[in-house]
C-alpha cells in the first residue's frame, strides 16, 4: 500500500469514489438517521459494497474520506501528527474544548495522556475498588430496592455519573453533583450534531451547557489547589492528582484550561459509555438464560467467600473472567462509541487515492466488528470468541477502546465499574423485561425508547445453605447458593 504525504496539485489528485452531496449537510442526516435506527453498520457496509474500502462523503461540515479494515484502523490509531491530526468535527471540539486529549497530538498528547494515566493506571485504581463498591451498593439501596419496576438506563447513568464525580472530582453526594448532571446530558446530546448554532438546536444546547459548566469546574479546581497547598494530598481524586504533577522546574504540567477540557472528556466518556455497556448487559441477561446461568454461578462463587458487608477487592474482580468476556463481546456488537475522526494535515496517498489536506478521515468500529471475514457469524453473540485459548482477532480489528497510543486510558476504570455493578446487581435481584422488543436509537449513544424498563424481584438464598455459612457471616443480600424469586 502506498502511504505518503504529498504536495502535488489537487487538480491532478485521484479522489476516492463517492459523493459529497449538499454543502455543510452532505450525508450527515443519512448517517445520523442510521445511528438512530441502529443501522450504522449496514449504512457503512452498503457504501463499502458500492465503493470499496476507501470512499468519500461529506459529514458534519467537512469533506470526509472513510477507511475500512484492520490496516486502516492501524493507520488511523498509530499515525503521528505529521500526517493526521486529531481535529474533531466542530460540534465535538466546540463542546469538549480544544485542549482535550482527543484533539491533542505529538508532545502535548503524550504529556496530557501521561498525566491522566498517572491516576487511571491499574496500580492506582486497585485502591478504589471498595469506593466504587460503596457507591454501587448505595445506588442499589436508593434506586432499586423495593421498586417493582425500574428504568435501567437512566438509573445506571446516575450510577456512573456518581462514581466518576467521586473518583475524578472528589465531589461527595449532594447538590453540587445534582447541578452538574443535566449539563453533561445536554453536552452529550450535542457532541455529534450538525454545527448550526441556532436556538433550540442540539448543538446550541451543548454550547450553552459547556459555558455553564466550565466556571463550576474552574471553581472546583481552585478549591482543590487551595486544599492541596494548605493540607497536602489529603483526599486523592483526579483533579488533585493533576494539580500535584510537577515538571523538572516544579511547575504544574497542565493548565486550568487543559484540566477542564480533559475532565469534561473523561466525564462524558465514563458517564455514557460504561452506562451503555451495563444497560446492554442487563438486557442480555434478561433474555439469554445460558449466559445468565454461567455468570450467576461465577458471581455466586465469589460471594460465597465474602463475609457480611465485606467490600469487593481487585482480586475478586480478577475472578470474573467469564463476565468480562461477555462484556467484551457486547462491546463488539454494540460499541458505545462507533465513530472516530481525524484530519489530514497534508495531502496523503492511501490505497491508490489522495486524501486532500484539511479533509476529515473517519473509521467506524462497526466496520471491522461486524465483518464476517474477521469475526465468523458476526451477528451471533458468542463470548467464547474472547476465551483465553481462542485465536485472537487480527490486530486493530477489535477497537472498542481504540488502539495503539490512542487506546482509551480509562479501560481499567470501565472494567471496574462494570464488574462491580454486575456482581451486586446479579446477587441482589432477578429481572425480566416488560417490553421484550424494546428498541433503542443512537443519539449518538444508544438510548432505549423506555429506558429499558424491567420488572425486578429480590433474591433470597437457600436458608439451609445459609446455616452452613454462619461462620463466614454471609450477607443475605449478597450471598451465593440457590436463589428463589419472591
Amino acid at each position: 500500500m502506498n502511504l505518503s504525504s504529498t504536495t502535488h496539485n489537487k487538480g491532478n489528485a485521484q479522489l476516492p469514489p463517492g459523493s459529497l452531496g449538499l454543502p455543510v449537510i452532505g450525508q450527515s442526516i443519512g448517517l445520523l438517521n442510521a445511528l438512530k435506527a441502529d443501522r450504522v453498520d449496514k449504512w457503512f457496509q452498503e457504501r463499502i459494497r458500492s465503493y470499496g474500502p476507501v470512499w468519500k462523503a461529506s459529514l458534519f461540515g467537512y469533506p470526509t474520506v472513510v477507511l475500512h479494515g484492520p490496516t486502516a484502523n492501524k493507520f488511523i490509531y498509530t499515525c503521528d501528527g505529521n500526517l493526521l491530526t486529531n481535529t474533531q468535527p466542530p460540534s465535538i471540539s466546540r463542546i469538549l474544548g480544544s485542549k482535550n486529549i482527543i484533539e491533542l497530538s505529538g508532545n502535548d498528547h503524550r504529556r496530557v495522556r501521561a498525566a491522566l494515566v498517572s491516576f487511571l493506571k491499574l496500580e492506582v485504581l486497585k485502591q478504589y475498588v471498595a469506593k466504587v463498591d460503596e457507591e454501587v451498593q448505595h445506588h442499589i439501596l436508593t434506586y432499586w430496592k423495593g421498586k417493582p419496576e425500574v428504568q435501567v438506563q437512566p438509573l445506571i447513568k446516575i450510577l456512573t455519573f456518581n462514581i466518576i464525580c467521586s473518583l475524578l472530582f472528589g465531589i461527595q453526594r449532594g447538590p453540587k453533583r445534582e447541578k452538574m448532571l443535566p449539563l453533561f446530558q445536554d453536552m452529550i446530546e450535542g457532541v455529534l450534531s450538525i454545527p448550526i448554532n441556532m436556538p433550540f438546536t442540539q448543538f446550541s444546547r451543548g454550547i450553552i451547557a459547556r459555558k455553564k459548566l466550565a466556571p463550576m469546574l474552574l471553581d472546583l479546581i481552585r478549591e482543590k489547589r487551595e486544599a492541596l497547598e494548605e493540607q497536602g494530598d489529603t483526599h486523592k481524586d483526579l483533579i488533585t492528582s493533576l494539580l500535584s504533577i510537577r515538571d523538572d522546574e516544579s511547575s504544574t504540567t497542565m493548565s486550568e484550561e487543559e484540566i477542564i477540557d480533559n475532565i469534561i472528556v473523561l466525564m462524558i466518556a465514563g458517564y455514557d459509555t460504561t452506562s451503555v455497556l451495563l444497560t446492554f448487559l442487563v438486557r442480555l441477561l434478561a433474555t439469554n438464560k445460558s449466559i445468565y446461568s454461567t455468570i450467576i454461578q461465577e458471581q455466586q462463587d465469589i460471594a460465597s467467600n465474602k463475609a457480611s458487608e465485606e467490600a469487593l477487592t481487585w482480586d475478586d474482580l480478577t475472578k470474573m473472567k467469564y463476565t468480562w468476556r461477555v462484556a467484551t463481546e457486547m462491546m463488539r456488537i454494540n460499541p458505545p462509541v462507533t465513530l472516530s475522526f481525524r484530519r489530514a494535515k497534508h495531502d496523503i496517498e492511501y490505497g491508490g487515492y489522495t486524501i486532500p489536506k484539511g479533509w476529515q478521515v473517519l473509521l467506524s468500529a462497526s466496520m471491522t466488528h461486524m465483518d464476517d471475514n474477521i469475526f465468523q457469524n458476526p451477528t451471533i453473540f458468542d463470548p467464547n470468541r474472547f476465551e483465553k485459548h481462542a485465536p485472537p482477532p487480527p490486530a486493530f480489528s477489535y477497537v472498542a477502546f481504540g488502539g495503539g497510543p490512542r487506546m482509551c486510558p480509562g479501560i481499567e476504570l470501565a472494567k471496574m465499574e462494570t464488574l462491580v455493578m454486575m456482581h451486586r446487581l446479579m446477587t441482589t435481584f432477578t429481572w425480566e423485561m416488560i417490553k421484550k422488543d424494546e428498541s433503542f436509537k443512537r443519539v449518538p449513544m444508544p438510548e432505549f425508547d423506555q429506558g429499558l424498563l424491567v420488572r425486578v424481584k429480590p433474591c433470597l438464598f437457600d436458608q439451609a445453605l445459609a446455616t452452613n455459612h454462619t461462620q463466614t457471616k454471609l450477607n443475605p443480600n449478597y450471598g451465593s447458593t440457590l436463589f428463589i424469586d419472591i
